[in-house]
């Protein structure tokens, strides 16, 4: 090859570096691995290129060109000796033959995984076998250890695992009966009292018959036969008035057990009963001390003591137990709080104390709950299914503390009750509302289960199930004659009205909630979609919540999943709209205390602090994959609020932490949370359940802080 510059001069550039031709080159493992491939330039490297047979590593390469790896070059300065270059190959060296050597890479690992099985003849399997046998007694030891505690991390939840078994459930009930002595003398003596009755009666007959013996043996046929039927006779007329004292006895108790006085001494000794039965519950509840037999505490002071005894060796073999494990697993010189004892740490809980149930209410699903507005110890509950295939006749129960196994009060409803409440200027008006749409209320100082007022005749009443209702004061500022009330109700049809009571109901609607249609983003190339029609223009109002200090603005929740602010005055436009739901709106609540702040809960397991200036959600809490069914904020504190879920009750502390829940109280399988309240003037919280049951739940250990701290 020749290089020639513009004016035809030669200066084809010559090889700085001679490779002896008779050297051998040595075999190469890599591809171009070798500095002698780099090195070598000139013709000897260029023929290399050009050559198949002289390397399996350059013939990969050969089809490069020598002419256009050197016209990329400037060689105008180079100045080397001039050498002879071979231009063409003989014949010779075109049939010699060439030996062509392939050879192993390096093994590249992609993936290498240790193995998990040691050999028992290995060197280190004694060591394997300790630990092995160390983690085993860690786990023995791990459940009511205070070295372990759970704590929730905020991980990606793997799919959830449907597991079915095809078997019945074996349910267990215990039943008793209560027998007293009299019972049990009454029935022995029954079946002899028969036998002994004719008995004497056989005797009577046969000393009549024999004195006829005694006298004329002509007239024995004669006798015998009046003195029969003096028998007989005698006996009917016996038995008549048996039979007439049996039943003035009967008419007498009859009259007894319905007339009024005996029903009032009843009513007073089933009011001392209940009294004495829960009284250390009831104690607890209204925060007294407990109250002690002391005949009771001297006979068990001894098993006391016993049990004493026990707790305190357990407790120091658990305690060895643990110095043991610390010395194993935990350096000295590191403090750690396991070194606290089970005293020093008492954590939050919620302690049972009794439930609302009874024959009645069984099987019927608690779906409201309120407190009277005068009268801190009544409780009126709801029972109504929400789903449409389960949907039954419902009930409205007056629950006292003063009978916690029976309700004051039941009002029978031809639908499943969905909200309620009491009045506040008339506190014996109880409004309900039903599945149905329709309106009722009950007055409770009555025995009569016939409610005063309905929405039947009403020809603006609701077309869908009414989800919540509420008695609003309107000037609340105002006493005595200046303070009206109204009620507000809202409905799955798309209203929120507002109810006259006169001599029938009938109401006005307030707001017609619309749709929000959903705003989708164009993709760049895409046309235009026609809108979709609407199947209605409204709709479904969930819950709603006034505001604590301004009674003309309102929280509405829908089933779409929009949070709307709204004003009694406008009735056309919304004040402002909260997105961040993804599922209907169960519940909104604003704080009592820090009133520009509210929560919601949704059904796409979340729950959701807001700010009224802010459209986006402040903090959202979710710990469970459940629906979120109600909430309350806590009358004392404003950090504090419940939640429940279908599987569990919940306390939040935000004081505390944002994280997890302070308290939490699992329901058993087959039953689901379904509402919750706070109790007045107590530390306590009342749940409802699917089952018909309202707990009453004490809570301890709560330090929260007080409502003057926001």
């Amino acid at each position: 090859l020749q290089v020639l510059d513009e004016e035809g001069k030669d200066v084809t550039p010559h090889p700085l570096f001679c490779s002896d031709p008779n050297t051998i080159v040595p075999r190469q493992g890599k591809l171009l691995a070798s500095s002698s491939y780099f090195g070598a330039t000139g013709p000897a490297f260029l023929s290399s290129f050009s050559m198949p047979q002289t390397s399996g590593a350059n013939a990969s390469l050969g089809s490069f060109s020598g002419t256009c790896l050197l016209t990329s070059y400037n060689f105008s300065d180079v100045q080397v000796r001039q050498e002879e270059i071979k231009e063409e190959l003989t014949k010779e060296d075109l049939d010699r033959r060439v030996d062509l050597y392939l050879t192993e890479t390096e093994t590249i690992w992609i993936l290498d995984m240790p193995s998990v099985v040691v050999s028992v003849e290995a060197e280190d399997a004694g060591r394997v076998l300790e630990r092995n046998r160390i983690y085993v007694e860690i786990c023995k030891n791990r459940p009511g250890n205070d070295r372990f505690v759970e704590k929730m991390m905020q991980t990606v939840n793997g799919a959830t695992k449907t597991k079915e078994v095809q078997c019945d459930k074996i349910v267990m009930e215990d039943k008793g009966v209560m027998v007293t002595s009299w019972d049990l003398y009454d029935s022995f003596n029954e079946l002899e009292i028969e036998p002994t009755s004719k008995a004497e009666g056989s005797r009577a007959t046969t000393g009549k018959s024999s004195k006829s013996h005694t006298t004329k043996e002509h007239d024995q046929a004669v006798s015998v036969s009046s003195d029969r039927g003096n028998t007989t006779s005698t006996m009917v007329l016996e038995n008549a008035v048996l039979a007439k004292i049996h039943e003035e006895e009967k008419c007498h108790s009859e009259a007894v057990l319905t007339s009024e006085n005996f029903q009032q001494g009843l009513f007073f000794m089933e009011r001392i009963l209940m009294e004495n039965i829960f009284q250390p519950k009831l104690a607890a509840y209204r925060q007294f001390p407990v109250l002690t037999d002391p005949n009771v505490t001297s006979a068990t002071s001894g098993m006391v003591a016993a049990v004493k005894e026990a707790k305190q060796e357990e407790h120091g073999k658990e305690k060895k137990d643990k110095e043991e494990q610390k010395e194993a697993f935990i350096d000295p010189s590191i403090p750690s709080d396991l070194d606290k004892t089970p005293e020093d740490i008492v954590p939050p809980r919620l302690e049972q104390l009794w439930s609302y149930t009874c024959d009645l209410t069984n099987g019927h699903s608690v779906s409201s709950m309120a407190w009277s507005k005068v009268n801190a110890d009544l409780l009126a509950v709801g029972y109504g299914a929400f789903d449409f295939k389960e949907q039954k006749k419902g009930l409205a129960c007056c629950w006292s503390l003063k009978n916690p196994m029976w309700p004051e009060r039941v009002f029978r409803c031809e639908h499943g009750v969905t909200a309620l409440d009491f009045s506040t200027a008339s506190p014996n008006l109880l409004a309900v509302g039903t599945y149905d749409g329709s309106i009722a209320i009950y007055n409770v100082g009555s025995c009569i289960d016939a409610p005063l007022l309905d929405s039947s005749e009403s020809s603006n009443k609701h077309t869908g199930p009414v989800w919540q209702l509420r008695w609003l004061e309107q000037d609340r500022g105002a006493t005595g004659a200046g303070k009206t009330e109204r009620l507000i109700c809202i409905s799955a049809d798309g209203r929120i009205t507002e109810w006259l009571i006169q001599k029938r109901l009938d109401c006005t609607d307030l707001m017609k909630i619309k749709r929000t249609e959903s705003e989708k983003k164009k993709l760049p190339g895409e046309k235009e979609r026609k809108s979709e029609a609407l199947i209605s223009r409204q709709a479904a109002g969930m819950c709603f919540d006034f505001h604590p200090k301004d009674t003309d603005l309102y929280l509405v929740g829908t089933e779409e999943g929009h949070i709307h602010q709204c004003s009694c005055s406008r009735s056309e436009q919304f004040l402002e709209t909260y997105s961040g739901h993804k599922g209907p709106v169960y519940k909104v609540a604003w704080n009592p205390f820090s009133t520009d702040t509210f929560l919601s809960c949704s059904a796409d397991w979340t729950i959701m602090l807001w700010h009224r200036d802010s459209q986006t959600p402040i903090l959202t809490f979710s710990s469970a994959t459940t629906f979120v069914h109600d909430i309350m904020w806590s009358p004392k504190s404003a950090f504090v609020f419940a939640a429940v879920n279908e599987s569990r009750v919940e306390i939040w502390d935000l004081s505390v932490s944002t994280l997890s829940p302070a308290i939490s109280c699992f329901a058993s399988p087959p039953v689901k949370f379904t509402a919750v309240r706070f109790a007045k003037n107590t530390d306590c919280l009342l749940v409802g359940d699917s089952k018909g049951e309202v707990g009453v739940f004490l809570l301890q250990n709560l330090a929260a802080p007080g409502s003057a701290k926001v």
